[in-house]
């Protein structure tokens, strides 16, 4: 029996599709997941809710996060570090996570992503302490699928420790042979490749600076051999590109392509520090960037040439970053953010406030490899979420509901979420578990990965 979903009378449905519709008093039909039809004929469906005083967005898709990092958000001793004392002060901490604080901490960054318009996240997890590597991402999935959102986690790992000239301590490296294996493991028991999936995995070696160009080599080979995408931090800070000159006499991205990573199976966190040349590559290798502004902003790394980049065709999503270097998992205002700072900074070479909404659904769908995700059309997952306009917060601001979210902003929890044909949010609230009993159980996880007495 199939499950049907009719989204009634649509105030404004911003579809972000082929043809940018933007279309008024319109239903929306949901089947088994799917949307099967958007216009103005009356319909019925198991479940109806009246959406005419709303404006329905595509669910908003999270390219770069760390889930883990939610339980050291707000820290006093971090707070005035760049990325490289930063992290070796961290790694002190993330060095006792263990499956209970990563499912906790996953239940708590997807639950706040669900709750500000965002249906997948992709999580990127390197930290694996000894004997903890398959239970952690299992925690993971295991978090995403008691909150109903589309999840798409990676493999990450580090094989270059302080002693090594890297930067995480010893007991948080493995052997390139520990990696892969687990790696392969990974992909055989979650990594769904059938269109509308909810689960995903790509391997994520974690940057030039805490891996080895063997791991990085053989991560590549092991990802295409599977047929799963690559991931890896890179041009975050200019101290990266000092350690790869140092080390191996390249630049970060020519160090990359040497090794394999470029082509249009390859995402990047950051790209702050690509010059020109490097931008045209990407461009034409189809190699994608996850664009994570207020990260960048709070670790003083620079600013991202996302302007040029949505000039020149590269492949560009948004994302949040870590909830350490975020202090938060809200893509809404990671938008705004984006809008602003590139308002700030290229005047008006700077992307609309549509485009920042188009890079945080169909541009993050694109470097995820998801062409199903991202717009709303017939065909089309029904991931999607819904704002209602009557309240004061948003008076005047309702004649441009296209740029609404990045001009404007949205504080607070969004009405509706639905992922995969099914309302994951209701009135602000999550729907498939207790929020209270999460913010406890959180919080104990918390007090104990800090050693709070």
């Amino acid at each position: 029996m199939a499950e049907t979903l009719l989204m009634k009378n649509v105030k404004y449905l911003v579809t972000c599709d082929d043809n940018d519709r933007f279309m008024t008093d319109i239903n929306m039909l949901v089947t088994d997941g799917v949307i099967t039809y958007i216009g103005t004929e009356e319909k019925t469906a198991d479940k109806i809710m009246d959406a005419s005083r709303m404006v329905v967005y595509p669910g908003l898709i999270n390219s770069h996060h760390h889930l883990y990092q939610t339980f050291t958000r707000n820290l006093p001793q971090v707070q005035n570090m760049e990325l490289f004392p930063w992290l070796k002060t961290l790694y002190e901490i993330w060095k006792g996570i263990d499956g209970d604080s990563v499912y906790y901490s996953s239940l708590t960054g997807m639950g706040e992503l669900l709750k500000t318009g965002c249906t997948t996240c992709l999580d990127h997890h390197y930290v694996f302490p000894e004997h903890s590597a398959g239970a952690l991402l299992d925690a993971q999935f295991a978090a995403a699928d008691a909150l109903g959102i589309r999840m798409a986690a990676t493999r990450g790992s580090m094989d270059l420790s302080v002693k090594d000239g890297g930067l995480p301590p010893d007991s948080v490296v493995q052997t390139i042979d520990e990696i892969l294996r687990d790696s392969q493991a990974v992909v055989e028991k979650y990594h769904d490749s059938s269109r509308y999936s909810m689960h995903t995995v790509a391997l994520a070696p974690c940057s030039p600076f805490s891996v080895t160009g063997g791991l990085l080599r053989e991560s590549a080979a092991l990802a295409r051999s599977l047929g799963v995408r690559l991931h890896t931090h890179l041009a975050e800070t200019k101290d990266e590109e000092a350690f790869t000159l140092e080390h191996y006499g390249m630049r970060p991205l020519a160090y990359m392509e040497s090794l394999g990573w470029i082509g249009d199976d390859v995402w990047y966190a950051h790209g702050i520090h690509f010059n020109t040349e490097e931008l045209e590559l990407l461009a034409a290798t189809g190699t994608g960037v996850a664009h994570c502004p207020v990260s960048n902003m709070k670790l003083s790394s620079g600013i991202a040439r996302i302007p040029e980049m949505l000039r020149m065709g590269v492949k560009t999503g948004l994302a949040v970053d870590g909830s350490a270097s975020n202090d938060g998992s809200n893509m809404l205002e990671e938008m705004r953010v984006a809008y602003l700072l590139h308002r700030l900074n290229s005047s008006s070479g700077a992307p609309s406030g549509y485009d920042i909404l188009k890079m945080a659904s169909r541009g993050s769908a694109s470097i995820l490899g998801r062409e199903e995700l991202g717009h709303l059309a017939v065909g089309m997952a029904a991931d999607f979420f819904a704002i209602a306009l009557d309240r004061i917060e948003l008076v005047g601001g309702q004649y441009d509901p296209k740029s609404l979210l990045s001009c404007i902003g949205f504080k607070g929890a969004v009405d509706y979420t639905v992922v995969n044909g099914k309302v994951v949010v209701e009135q602000g609230r999550l729907v498939n578990v207790e929020e209270e009993k999460i913010v406890s159980k959180a919080n104990a996880a918390v007090e104990k990965l800090l050693n709070i007495k």
